[in-house]
């Protein structure tokens, strides 16, 4: 049964992610592609390609922030983000195209 409501919900509008991303300031940091002070979403998607558990991880990380994953950068707590809109960013996120075949960014230093 709560399997057929999860289903039935709509998936976020671009709109919706956008004012989210914008609300968090995640630009302010994360490129779509590429790493500025994180990791990039793509290089976050190749992370966690295949990964089952890597949706409710990665909404963890983005509510409660972290440090060592990428490297030595801090995320930071979004504490006023709700665990949906966590979520709602985290399966954004892994949906990023990347490519399969290059490795993972560490986001170790060269």
């Amino acid at each position: 049964m709560l399997a057929a409501m999860a289903s039935a919900q709509a998936a976020p509008t671009p709109a919706e992610v956008q004012a989210l991303v914008g609300r968090y300031g995640c630009m302010a940091c994360h490129g779509l592609v590429h790493k500025q002070v994180g990791p990039g979403f793509a290089q976050i998607a190749q992370r966690y390609d295949g990964d089952a558990g890597a949706p409710a991880r990665l909404a963890g990380k983005i509510r409660n922030g972290g440090v060592g994953e990428w490297g030595r950068v801090i995320m930071p707590r979004q504490p006023s983000m709700t665990e949906s809109e966590s979520r709602v960013l985290a399966d954004w996120v892994l949906s990023q195209p990347h490519s399969k075949t290059a490795p993972p960014s560490t986001g170790a230093r060269p």
